[in-house]
């Protein structure tokens, strides 16, 4: 499967709240790396990372873009809230081997009344 294709169910998946879909996506040594967190290593992590977020918040990705080049994809995304945001994606075989986000982690805990770190 194409890097694009492979966005587009990630998005698919992230908005209906699947970690389990989302998870599949992943390889099983994947690096999911969201700049404003550590980074979670393992598809088994990454699928308790998604599950623990979709606990906390209601989140929906809306598509602005997906570029594709080689093994990348680049998706860039806002939410209803107004938040925008990218994620680059490296995908090898099919699966997500790697992952970066970017976004504004403080305004994302404003928004959805999360409690913000004091450290």
């Amino acid at each position: 499967m194409r890097p694009r294709a492979v966005v587009e169910q990630f998005v698919e998946a992230f908005n209906r709240g699947d970690a389990d879909s989302l998870a599949e996506l992943y390889a099983d040594d994947a690096v999911n790396h969201q700049v404003a967190n550590a980074p979670i290593e393992g598809k088994d992590a990454i699928k308790a990372m998604f599950r623990s977020e979709f606990a906390q918040a209601d989140m929906t990705c809306i598509v602005e873009n997906i570029f594709e080049d080689g093994e990348w994809a680049i998706l860039e995304w806002k939410d209803p809230l107004g938040l925008r945001g990218c994620g680059f994606f490296h995908v090898l075989d099919g699966k997500i081997a790697f992952q970066r986000g970017y976004w504004d982690k403080l305004s994302f805990l404003r928004m959805h009344n999360l409690p913000i770190p004091t450290t």
